[in-house]
């Protein structure tokens, strides 16, 4: 599973239950994010015991992104059977503030900071 747009990437491996996002998310609201919304929406139903989000490479969010993110991290809380780990980039400045806040979403996240 994977979606491209000119200065973005996200896919997920499912050999390592990985969800990666890379580059500049900077889509115009929900229409947009959708196909991102699928990729996130279908690793959901495969019911992984453990999900990971990698979003090292990801340099920009907007808050449209942050909102599809937030209502990921509220799907897979509703789930109760996944566990979730967010892995960021202490070196980029948005995802200090935006993934705690993820934390206060789904206090058993885990997050990782490399």
């Amino acid at each position: 599973m994977e979606v491209k747009g000119d200065d973005y990437r996200v896919w997920y491996e499912q050999s390592d239950t990985v969800i990666y996002c890379q580059g500049s998310l900077r889509l115009a609201g929900t229409e947009e994010y959708a196909p991102i919304v699928q990729v996130l929406e279908n690793v959901i139903a495969q019911n992984p015991r453990q999900i990971s989000l990698n979003l090292c490479q990801l340099e920009f969010l907007n808050s449209s992104g942050i909102n599809v993110l937030s209502k990921f991290v509220i799907k897979v809380r509703q789930k109760e059977t996944i566990k979730i780990t967010v892995q960021g980039s202490e070196s980029i400045p948005w995802q200090g503030k935006s993934l705690k806040n993820l934390q206060r979403l789904m206090p058993a996240i885990k997050l990782e900071w490399v």
